[in-house]
């Protein structure tokens, strides 16, 4: 769930706004061209990845980072890393040594042309 609300570019702009302390929601949405409902969704996606913890305060929604899912998602990503880089390099590997042996010669003479002789 922390990848699919990372997916969009809203969201993660309005957690790296949260990362410079807690917002309400509509600091959160100054800087974006939707409205409060649809910033709305943003949030709650957010939410259910566990990603932010939103309150009241009076009639005011306040919205708190919460890192926990992101270093797991860090995590997570390095060790994968690490995997699909050495798999890519082996292919790479691969696909170097496939090349050399395709241009290699190969022994064998190719056959002549016959000639006309009319």
């Amino acid at each position: 769930m922390t990848f699919a609300a990372l997916s969009d570019p809203t969201r993660r702009a309005i957690l790296s706004r949260l990362t410079k302390g807690d917002a309400s929601v509509g600091m959160l949405a100054e800087p974006f061209d939707m409205s409060l409902p649809a910033i709305s969704k943003h949030l709650r996606v957010l939410e259910r990845a566990g990603l932010l913890i939103q309150s009241r305060e009076g009639r005011v929604r306040r919205c708190r980072l919460r890192p926990a899912p992101l270093s797991a998602a860090a995590k997570w990503i390095d060790r994968n890393q690490k995997y699909w880089t050495r798999q890519l390099d082996a292919l790479a590997a691969y696909l170097e040594s496939e090349e050399v042996e395709s241009n290699a010669p190969t022994g064998h003479a190719k056959p002549k042309e016959k000639e006309n002789s009319s």
